[in-house]
């Protein structure tokens, strides 16, 4: 795998197990979103392998409302998920011509676990794909890096609640 483009860690008091079947379930995503993008999943799904797909249902200032469809490209359970999004809906005309064309980023997981009750979660933005309207877009990912930030604690969060 090519260096992602931004990561960011955060140690997190909770098993590596509890933490992964919170991103392993799409419908929880909108819980863990710092960004403020994610408003649903389109499916109760359970993320169990590569190949796997899940919707959500999105929004920006930009695009307005959209979906986007998730491929997982990588899997280890209650280690690492990564996945590569790309358009499936939108009602702007003019985004209509990016429906079904990736962009070459991925977003992903990563959990180590410290003990038994203490994990180091990464997760990461990689556009080192991408095209370069792309890469200038996100600053090389740099823009994602508070929404990282808060997605990290709110995890945190939902895990010390359940």
């Amino acid at each position: 795998m090519a260096e992602p483009s931004i990561s960011v860690s955060r140690d997190i008091p909770a098993p590596a197990q509890r933490i992964f079947s919170v991103l392993a379930r799409p419908v929880a995503h909108p819980d863990v979103d710092g960004s403020g993008m994610v408003r649903s999943a389109v499916d109760d799904v359970v993320i169990s392998k590569v190949g796997d797909a899940f919707a959500m249902k999105m929004f920006n200032d930009e695009m307005g409302d959209y979906v986007i469809k998730n491929q997982v490209v990588e899997f280890e359970s209650d280690r690492r998920i990564v996945w590569e999004p790309v358009l499936l809906s939108i009602d702007k005309p003019e985004f209509q011509s990016d429906i079904g064309d990736p962009a070459f980023h991925q977003w992903g997981w990563e959990l180590e676990p410290l003990d038994a009750d203490h994990t180091r979660v990464t997760e990461f933005f990689d556009c080192s794909r991408s095209p370069a309207w792309l890469q200038k877009a996100t600053k090389d990912g740099e823009t994602w890096r508070k929404g990282i930030e808060a997605s990290l604690e709110n995890l945190e969060m939902l895990v010390a609640a359940s």
